[in-house]
């Protein structure tokens, strides 16, 4: 390809975790996805090296050509090949999806999550490079983490939260290994063919690092409310991923906590960090991690 100024005229945006800098294209006779790395230029690497990393292992696109050095006018890129489906999050939504596909997709997630649970790294951090060599997080513990955006909820409210919170901190322990998280694993990143209900595609990978085996299940069963789903997710994990505590929901709830916090700080902006804030207000007011959320 010549560069990307060569498709732009065909470019179609498309919604995700790069709104505004991913288009749908028509290249090389396929059909094709191009992201513009204009926020974040030193991200494309990273992408690219993650895509190769788990091609095979996991539903992604393959990477057809990339720019790894740009300007603001001329920004790097990624091309990557379309894939097929629908995405999840919508297919969900419909009522006519039957009990049995719903558990079908839910034993699918669950052998992705088993499988990213299994790409083990040396130390936990964030990706600074296409090389993948984690960097360490500076986050200190959750109640730290928490006064950093202690305007997400109301003084009363915000000490409550705290007290959990500190429990929380005393009893953590490392994680049984560090493995690759892709960090945004739900429904509205996943593709789905909707005639056999079969996992198409894991996308977006912008927050991927290394952390904790839960911290992907956390994310997922965040505000799931379908028992046979979430059921089958957990069924395939116990199953499948080596070395979990019995304690999933527990450890899935305890690591989602900092991304919960962060996309509470949000809560003006969109309804799902609205959502994401009513969960806090509930385990303050109750001090249970689980209040707000059906049993799986």
């Amino acid at each position: 390809m010549d560069g990307w100024e060569s498709i732009a005229a065909s470019a179609v945006p498309l919604t995700g975790g790069y709104g505004g800098e991913t288009f749908a294209v028509s290249a090389a006779g396929q059909e094709a996805v191009i992201r513009l790395y204009v926020r974040d230029p030193n991200r494309v690497g990273i992408d690219m090296s993650l895509l190769r990393l788990v091609q095979g292992l996991l539903p992604v696109p393959k990477v057809l050509d990339a720019k790894l050095q740009g300007s603001v006018e001329e920004p790097p890129y990624l091309l990557t090949e379309r894939l097929p489906g629908v995405n999840l999050e919508t297919y969900l939504a419909d009522a006519a999806v039957k009990e049995e596909q719903r558990r079908r997709v839910g034993e699918q997630l669950g052998e992705l999550l088993a499988r990213l649970s299994g790409m083990p790294f040396l130390r936990g951090g964030e990706f600074v490079d296409g090389e993948l060599i984690p960097r360490e997080f500076e986050l200190g513990g959750l109640v730290d983490f928490f006064y950093a955006h202690s305007t997400v909820l109301d003084p009363v409210r915000g000490a409550k939260l705290t007290v959990l919170l500190a429990e929380i901190d005393e009893r953590a322990e490392p994680p049984e290994r560090f493995c690759l998280v892709h960090s945004d694993f739900n429904p509205k990143n996943l593709l789905v063919d909707p005639e056999t209900a079969t996992i198409t595609g894991l996308i977006d990978w912008e927050f991927a690092h290394s952390g904790s085996p839960y911290t992907d299940l956390g994310n997922l069963l965040r505000f799931c409310d379908d028992p046979v789903l979430g059921g089958a997710v957990l069924d395939v994990v116990r199953r499948r991923a080596p070395g979990l505590a019995e304690s999933l929901q527990t450890r899935a709830r305890e690591a989602d906590l900092w991304a919960l916090i962060e996309l509470a700080s949000r809560a003006a902006q969109n309804p799902v960090a609205a959502a994401a804030r009513e969960l806090l207000v509930k385990m303050a007011d109750t001090g249970d991690l689980a209040a707000g959320r059906p049993k799986l």
